[in-house]
């Protein structure tokens, strides 16, 4: 039975990580039904960049803007999902180089009342440095430079003998995970109070998981490789993180200001 797909893909003024990361979805061996890019902000660049693919590519790329008034990811993603025709929504970050098998890998575990937390790999400082000026987007586990080998391994037949508690929020990450847009609705989306770095993407998951919405670590399959970089500024951390921990600890189910407060805001 065919899903449809939407790949969403957040990124913010750093056009050549962002040209690897389209690069290696056009080499996916099943392309999803639409990319969107969830763009934070970034200038003309990025624009033209898109615009290229747009212009190439056998799927549909649709660039959802916004304005840059400082760290907003959360709200131009609400704005990205609602833009989304997709009922299985596949979300990564523009620093990230994925799998031929990524978006297949994804979709063929796809089951209601489950999101997915998927792994990455990292490419350290000087193997990154060469991939954005040779735009190389294929590796594996035993490539030169690559951290965390073992998230890096694609043994699909035994990504099912993982197991983590489907009920524990706490390691998702939004550059790596999969949800079906009607969950993602049920809960109001992403927490558009949470602004600057940090925890945004645990938030939504704590809300998935108090709607009984089980988490499947996904490992051995659907790989990513992180493309390395300096972090961002963490002023705001602290106080994301207070969000997440009330939202646990309440058993909250739906964020106040999230996904229905893009309804109405202009495009």
């Amino acid at each position: 039975m065919h899903i449809s797909s939407s790949l969403i893909i957040s990124t913010y003024n750093w056009p050549e990580a962002l040209d690897l990361c389209l690069k290696s979805v056009l080499d996916q061996h099943q392309l999803p039904d639409e990319i969107i890019i969830a763009d934070d902000g970034s200038g003309d660049e990025t624009r033209a960049l898109i615009q290229r693919y747009q212009n190439d590519s056998p799927k549909p790329i649709k660039h959802v803007w916004h304005s840059d008034e400082g760290f907003r990811k959360t709200i131009i993603l609400n704005t990205a999902v609602k833009e989304a025709k997709g009922a299985y929504l596949i979300q990564i970050d523009g620093d990230i180089i994925v799998h031929p098998e990524f978006v297949r890998d994804h979709l063929s575990v796809a089951k209601q009342g489950q999101f997915i937390r998927g792994s990455r790999a990292m490419l350290d400082s000087s193997t990154t440095r060469h991939a954005l000026q040779v735009r190389r987007t294929h590796f594996g586990p035993f490539s030169k430079g690559v951290k965390h080998r073992l998230n890096a391994l694609h043994i699909p037949a035994l990504s099912s003998f993982i197991r983590t508690d489907p009920y524990n929020p706490a390691d998702v990450k939004g550059c790596n995970m999969a949800y079906w847009k009607s969950d993602f609705v049920l809960v109001n989306g992403y927490n558009n109070d949470l602004t600057g770095w940090g925890h945004e993407d645990i938030e939504l998951a704590a809300r998935f998981v108090n709607n009984g919405i089980r988490k499947r670590h996904l490992k051995w399959a659907a790989v990513c490789f992180h493309i390395d970089h300096p972090h961002n500024s963490r002023a705001n951390e602290s106080a994301n993180k207070a969000v997440y921990e009330r939202v646990l600890s309440s058993g909250t189910k739906q964020c106040t200001n999230g996904y229905n407060s893009t309804l109405n805001q202009p495009q």
